[in-house]
């Protein structure tokens, strides 16, 4: 566990120190949180459409700022992979899991913190455009989107670990193009039924959308939110257990 910690807070450091950490874990989501807004706003009423209303967007900013960390943290795990430092440290006692979670946890505080701004400048938009939002219900929203911070940081570990600093993001993007998408976060999937709703029920974006929401909208019936954090946090297991291995398996090679 300690030197978990010790190479967390290691990457932690890392992180605070590269500026786009702050562009595309930070910056990204707020600018696309003012534009929506903004696409929002200039909606007429008599259109019905609310996907882009303050409420339901801030839990799908939440869901998009993630795709950003998993994306860094991908950039993060393939550069290390590629340097002697990284290198040097797999002669070390350390385990595949403390690499891992060494990359896990500093990512998770990367995505609170994320949540924290986006939802704070949700509250503040709220009371500009006269909707207002419920403070309990951001916080909760917070928790709720831990588990798919988990399942999307994992993703970009696993990523970096098969994959070099020129590949990863490139696959990267391909995630944040689904998750956006078909996560029901620039749209409504409800609304579309037919194949549509089929193919955004497959993958876990949705669910991990829709559970945010509902937290957000203190709605806990299990349909809502129950079912669809259970599907997030089973998806966000397994992802992790896969990265844990391949990085296993990655490391004994490179000491071979």
């Amino acid at each position: 566990m300690n030197r978990t910690l010790v190479f967390s807070k290691r990457n932690l450091i890392e992180i605070s120190r590269d500026v786009l950490s702050y562009i595309f874990c930070v910056g990204f989501p707020l600018v696309m949180l003012f534009v929506m807004t903004l696409v929002n706003e200039s909606i007429p009423k008599e259109a019905g459409m609310t996907i882009f209303r303050i409420d339901n967007l801030a839990g799908g900013i939440g869901i998009f700022g993630l795709t950003f960390v998993m994306l860094f943290t991908a950039l993060a795990v393939s550069k290390d992979r590629t340097s002697s430092f990284l290198v040097r440290l797999y002669a070390s006692p350390m385990k595949s899991s403390d690499f891992t979670n060494g990359y896990l946890l500093p990512m998770l505080i990367v995505a609170v913190v994320q949540a924290l701004l986006s939802f704070l400048v949700s509250l503040v938009i709220s009371w500009i455009v006269g909707y207002s939002l419920n403070p309990l219900g951001l916080l909760l929203g917070i928790l709720a989107l831990l588990p798919s911070a988990v399942f999307l940081i994992s993703v970009g570990i696993l990523f970096g670990t098969l994959f070099n600093e020129k590949a990863a993001p490139g696959l990267c993007s391909i995630i944040i193009s689904l998750g956006s998408f078909l996560g029901g976060i620039w749209f409504d999937a409800e609304s579309t039924g037919g194949v549509m709703l089929k193919i955004c029920k497959a993958l876990p974006f949705y669910y991990c959308t829709k559970a945010v929401r509902a937290a957000i909208h203190l709605d806990f019936q299990a349909e809502s939110f129950w079912i669809p954090t259970l599907i997030v946090a089973a998806v966000a297991i397994l992802i992790t257990v896969i990265a844990s291995l391949v990085f296993r398996t990655k490391m004994k090679a490179d000491l071979a």
